[in-house]
């Protein structure tokens, strides 16, 4: 179900607030089903994400997030889900690395704009597949490997992101095996020359050792 009737205020709602569902938003006055599969309730298309996810059951004593055994797991308010939790309000929830959303309890407590303002150095549009560095678009665009790569680690700026994980995203869960370090530090390596051409007074992707690899955003001028 997409879309809010305005006599539906009560209702909890679900925002998706960073992804590809970016700006979209369902009541919660059913459960909802959210994975790969078309017919899931909140569809996301993303490789990373399981065909039936995880899944949220309103109730008596509110609503309640369960990971449906999913292979890359769901994260409650930056934390590992296991079990069931029942969502309090402005709790943010992450389906993979792939969408984030928030939970609000009533619809009445949604911004009237509630696309967020950027104020970022590097922003990144998930539909349109564009890059914007210090508010110039990046052109050409970046390759499909490209992008997603950055894509995640834009998605968990601030965070160390595995080199699994990366790999993982990019290639996919079946392909992944077969995808050497090697592979890896190329795509890196190209991207990293991309974002130097744009903004040579800042490296954007760091390389946190032992551990993967960071994105560094600053807030522009």
């Amino acid at each position: 179900m997409r879309g809010i009737a305005m006599s539906e205020k009560d209702a909890p709602i679900l925002v998706a607030i960073n992804g590809p569902l970016k700006g979209e938003r369902w009541q919660l006055d059913h459960p909802l089903v959210m994975g790969r599969e078309p017919g899931c309730d909140v569809v996301i298309p993303d490789r990373q994400v399981s065909r039936y996810h995880a899944r949220l059951t309103p109730g008596p004593n509110g609503v309640v997030l369960e990971d449906l055994g999913s292979k890359n797991g769901t994260h409650y308010n930056g934390n590992a889900l296991s079990g069931q939790v029942v969502l309090q309000d402005g709790d943010t929830l992450q389906v993979a690395v792939a969408q984030e959303f928030q939970f609000l309890s009533s619809d009445a407590t949604i911004p009237l704009d509630s696309e967020p303002v950027h104020h970022e150095r590097l922003m990144l549009d998930i539909r349109a597949r564009q890059v914007w560095v210090n508010q110039k678009q990046m052109n050409p665009p970046l390759s499909a490997q490209q992008f997603q790569l950055l894509w995640v680690l834009y998605q968990n700026h601030g965070k160390v992101v595995t080199r699994q994980e990366l790999i993982s995203a990019v290639w996919g869960d079946e392909q992944s095996a077969g995808v050497t370090d090697q592979a890896l530090d190329a795509l890196i390596r190209r991207l990293r020359d991309r974002l130097v051409d744009m903004d040579p007074d800042h490296s954007y992707i760091i390389t946190v050792r032992g551990h993967g690899m960071m994105l560094e955003n600053p807030t522009g001028e």
